[in-house]
């Protein structure tokens, strides 16, 4: 078997205000704006924004998934994270520099990047 992943979504319950967080964190627009589900392509990788609300479905909101998005520097985490809700706290774990934080629909990321190589 060949399994890949290419894709996820996120439950939004107001998708104006989601998108308007995405396209700044991701800073470009959707590939698709949709009221009912839009995607951001992420170096290949989809992230949908379903509005499940819209679509009559309920949805449980929890915390026993967590998408995990590196960038390139502690530098630009430092940036990301700046006005954001943490979750964890920026923490060095092994040859990562971690970090949670929440979207603005309550969703919640892992932030990394490498630790830089200082000497």
């Amino acid at each position: 078997m060949t399994c890949r992943i290419r894709s996820c979504y996120l439950c939004v319950t107001h998708m104006a205000r989601a998108l308007r967080f995405y396209e700044s964190f991701f800073e470009r627009p959707p590939a698709v704006r949709d009221p009912l589900y839009s995607v951001f392509d992420v170096g290949g990788f989809r992230v949908g924004l379903f509005a499940f609300v819209k679509a009559g479905e309920t949805h449980t909101f929890g915390s026993n998934c967590l998408p995990s998005m590196e960038v390139e520097t502690l530098a630009v985490l430092r940036q990301k994270l700046e006005g954001l809700p943490l979750r964890f706290p920026l923490t060095q774990i092994g040859d990562n520099w971690v970090a949670e934080v929440a979207d603005s629909e309550g969703n919640f990321w892992e932030l990394t990047a490498p630790v830089e190589n200082d000497s």
